[in-house]
């Protein structure tokens, strides 16, 4: 670098956007090791190098931070479960692959504490969260092509939308505070997979 040259500082979007992330991994941390009532603010805002004015003017309060961490996990979650689905020998079955594989991710720490106990202990019903509109979305379209190609019987696509999502998301939480995980996911899978082949033609 030439002694004349002067270093630019970074748009202040990218700065937002820098902060709002280090903010949120510091919480996803603190939330996957201490879970949402024992993290402390001060902890997290210490570790990213931030203070409680930054958490607030980009969350609102510790909650829209859990919110947004839960987004942020929400997303990756949807990212594996298009290549289950994409990885499946037909579309029946990576729709199928697709929902089981929502259910047996509540075998995973960080998901189990973060998405299935605390956010729904702290933010409420997980049927009145922004992402849950998209989820539904989703269904409804993979519900939709099944029905075009002659594959399930003839049902509404958000109704069997709606089903879908309650059972898996029950299902899920179930797991998640069970006091044996891995046993209560024995249980509810096979039931899950009997509910879904309810809608096959012929079924």
């Amino acid at each position: 670098m030439s002694a004349g040259s002067v270093i630019k500082p970074k748009p202040r979007a990218e700065r937002l956007a820098a902060t709002r992330a280090t903010l949120i991994a510091a919480a996803r941390r603190a939330f996957g090791e201490k879970g949402y009532a024992e993290a402390s603010m001060d902890d997290f805002t210490a570790e990213a190098g931030l203070t409680r004015g930054a958490l607030y003017h980009h969350f609102g309060d510790k909650k829209g931070l859990l919110m947004a961490v839960i987004l942020q996990i929400d997303s990756e979650m949807a990212t594996r479960l298009n290549a289950i689905s994409a990885a499946a020998p037909d579309r029946w079955q990576g729709f199928v692959d697709e929902n089981v594989g929502y259910i047996e991710m509540a075998l995973e720490p960080e998901i189990q504490r973060i998405v299935l106990r605390d956010g729904p202990a702290v933010l409420g019903d997980p049927s009145q969260w922004p992402n849950n509109d998209g989820c539904i979305a989703a269904i409804s379209a993979s519900v939709q092509r099944l029905k075009r190609e002659g594959l399930i019987r003839d049902v509404d696509a958000e109704a069997a939308a709606r089903l879908i999502c309650g059972a898996s998301t029950y299902a899920a939480q179930w797991i998640a505070n069970a006091e044996d995980p891995a046993a209560t996911a024995r249980r509810a899978i096979p039931a899950f997979q009997a509910l879904m082949e309810g809608l096959l033609r012929g079924a």
